[in-house]
């Protein structure tokens, strides 16, 4: 019997529907197909018709197991028997560890140290191996490198890969399949490999679509590359959002977001942990703060959606307990009185 090849990669440098919907075969069956939820608080509030993709309630907690698995489910029997390696501050982490359990290989994860407890303990749950770096002082794509290189392991970049953007551009497809067309797309950014692949999807099936990624305040890499039409680096600055720390965008993602994407805007901790507030109060659903930072640009005003149908990203939910309750208590409730729910749950 002929040895099993690899699946040929997908279109480059651009990606295609086509694309994603390979990737959405080979997820069928291993990744959630996350429900689509509403609520009539928001919908009032924002004077809009708000469809929010629950990848909270995804496995592993986040959206990231789409690109993860499409990615190394794709690798050669050569490379599946070396392992692979990723960086990540925790979901993309999580993700790779489980995605590598399910097709038979081993996982190396270069973590930042202050990374959240829980995001690390998960991954070692799953059962891979936790590289610790600093992310204010390593250089943590060379450290990715020495350790590819020295361990004969196959990368699994947490955005800057087509298979990886592919993956996770089945967000979008799964929410337009299922709620219908949308006016507007709102979708968190950090690496961009969530809002490429979503733009791509979008696009192709909603020529008209108006899509919008979303960033924290504290590191506004892909709003200023926006404002100067190139990648700009900037200083990483402390956010909850710890998902979505990154200097610059990145190299693959920039050209697809650049060109399909209509604008950045950003939020600031004070608006995401407002949202994480207002939605668990309201709908009963845990979001980390990466997780709702899309919603909280929304509910913010930032970005234009009255009288319109809108998809909004939930990218995660992988928050424990303490910081959880952390965050919330910290929330002024003068500055936030909205964030304060009046009675039970209201859908």
């Amino acid at each position: 019997m002929a040895e099993p090849q690899a699946a040929p990669a997908p279109s480059t440098p651009r990606l295609t529907l086509d694309d994603v919907r390979a990737a959405a075969a080979r997820l069928a069956g291993v990744a959630h197909r996350t429900p689509v939820l509403t609520s009539r608080t928001l919908d009032a509030r924002t004077g809009a018709t708000l469809l929010l993709k629950a990848e909270n309630l995804q496995r592993a907690g986040a959206f990231k197991i789409r690109g993860a698995y499409n990615r190394i489910s794709t690798l050669s029997p050569a490379e599946l028997a070396g392992g692979v390696v990723a960086s990540s501050s925790g979901n993309h982490a999580q993700a790779v560890a489980l995605a590598a359990g399910l097709c038979g290989t081993t996982a190396t994860i270069l973590m930042p140290s202050d990374a959240p407890a829980s995001k690390r303990a998960a991954t070692q749950g799953y059962g891979a191996q936790v590289v610790e770096f600093d992310r204010y002082r390593d250089d943590r794509e060379a450290m990715l490198r020495e350790l590819a290189g020295s361990r004969g392991l196959a990368v699994v970049h947490p955005y800057d890969d087509p298979w990886v953007m592919a993956g996770a551009g089945t967000v979008a497809l799964e929410l337009i399949e299922d709620a219908g067309p949308i006016d507007v797309l709102v979708v968190c950014v950090g690496g961009g490999g969530l809002l490429a692949g979503s733009a791509v999807a979008a696009r192709a099936l909603l020529p008209g679509v108006t899509v919008v990624g979303v960033e924290p305040a504290a590191s506004p890499d892909w709003q200023r590359s926006f404002a100067a039409g190139e990648r700009v680096r900037v200083e990483v600055g402390r956010t909850i959002a710890d998902g979505q720390q990154l200097d610059i965008p990145g190299r693959l993602t920039w050209p697809a977001v650049a060109g399909l994407v209509d604008h950045v805007v950003t939020v600031t901790d004070a608006q995401i942990a407002a949202t994480m507030r207002l939605v668990f109060e309201r709908l009963r659903v845990v979001l980390e703060p990466s997780g709702a930072s899309a919603l909280a640009a929304v509910l913010s005003g930032q970005v234009d959606v009255a009288g319109k149908r809108v998809g909004v990203t939930l990218s995660g939910g992988n928050v424990d307990v303490a910081r959880f309750t952390t965050i919330l208590a910290d929330l002024d409730p003068v500055a936030h009185p909205d964030s304060v729910a009046r009675g039970g749950p209201q859908g």
